[in-house]
C-alpha cells in the first residue's frame, strides 16, 4: 500500500469498520458472559471458555483483515478501541452498591 488512492482509502475504511464490528461483538459477548456468572454452576469454566472463544475469533479475523498489511491492522485496531471507548461512555460505570 505505497499509493494513497481511492482503493487504499476504501480498504482502510473497511478495515476500520470491520474492527469496530469485531469490537462490538467482543464486548457484547463479554458483557453477556459477565451477566451469566451469578447463575452459572461453573463460573471459571464459563469465563475461560468465553475468553478463548472471543480471543480466537478476534485474532483469526484480525489476521484475515490484515492480509500482510500493517495499515489494515492499525485501522481495525483503531475501530476496535473506538467501540470500547464508545461503549464505556454509553454504558458508564454504575455503582455496585
Amino acid at each position: 500500500m505505497n499509493e494513497f488512492n481511492f482503493t487504499t482509502v476504501t480498504i482502510i475504511s473497511l478495515a476500520f469498520f470491520a474492527g469496530a464490528t469485531l469490537g462490538f461483538f467482543y464486548f457484547v459477548g463479554l458483557w453477556q458472559t459477565v451477566k451469566k456468572i451469578p447463575a452459572s454452576e461453573h463460573p471459571v469454566r464459563l469465563m475461560a471458555g468465553s475468553f478463548v472463544l472471543r480471543a480466537v475469533i478476534l485474532v483469526a479475523t484480525l489476521y484475515f483483515i490484515m492480509d500482510g498489511h500493517w495499515e489494515r491492522m492499525a485501522a481495525a485496531m483503531i475501530g476496535f478501541v473506538a467501540v470500547k471507548i464508545f461503549l464505556m461512555r454509553k454504558l458508564g460505570l454504575k455503582k455496585a452498591f
